[in-house]
């Protein structure tokens, strides 16, 4: 297998871009070489399969989603509060909306993994390491709540990021209020 880091990850990136206009189907490795203007066969090189080529993918999000180290600083010299908490999940919001097709691209795989069995394995592993790790963080911030309330707030934040970067309810609610509402709901009492 292919080992150059900076390679994978600019193939990944080809990747995304070509599921973000056209979709899973459209997704080979023939059109992540054509997109990232490399010979064929380069992709398949550090992908062995169209399981292993999507997972990548769903990693190469995370990596992208991955916060700014001077914010988290700024955010974490302030006391543990439910109002700290709630800048948190803002910024989550914030960086997940400010790259919509990374989102867009992650809800597509998490369709898609419904239909692939080993692409569901390896995706889950992401989304399993993602929430323990974000579990970790909470626990070790001194935030309200625990690993309960965090899984709470990863499912109403899906639909959130769902209803705002997809076809939309359009219930006319400000999506700051909405994070606000859903941390005082899901966190205050714990």
């Amino acid at each position: 297998m292919a080992r150059n880091v900076e390679r994978r990850a600019a193939l990944a990136d080809a990747g995304l871009r070509v599921l973000a206009a056209t979709g899973a189907r459209g997704l080979t490795h023939r059109a992540v070489d054509a997109e990232a203007g490399v010979p064929l066969g380069t992709a398949s090189n550090y992908f062995r399969s169209r399981d292993a080529l999507l997972g990548a993918l769903g990693e190469r999000i995370m990596e992208r989603f991955a916060p700014d180290e001077g914010t988290l600083a700024e955010l974490g010299a302030r006391e543990p509060s439910l109002d700290l908490f709630t800048d948190y999940v803002r910024y989550i919001v914030e960086r997940t909306t400010a790259q919509p097709e990374l989102t867009r691209a992650l809800i597509e795989l998490r369709l898609e993994a419904v239909r692939r069995p080993e692409l569901a394995r390896i995706l889950g592993d992401t989304l399993r390491r993602g929430y323990r790790d974000d579990v970790a963080f909470h626990v070790a911030a001194g935030l309200p709540g625990g690993a309960f309330e965090v899984a709470l707030l990863h499912y109403a934040l899906d639909g959130l990021l769902l209803d705002l970067l997809t076809t939309s309810i359009d219930a006319g609610f400000d999506p700051d209020e909405v994070v606000s509402a859903l941390v005082s709901r899901l966190v205050a009492r714990a």
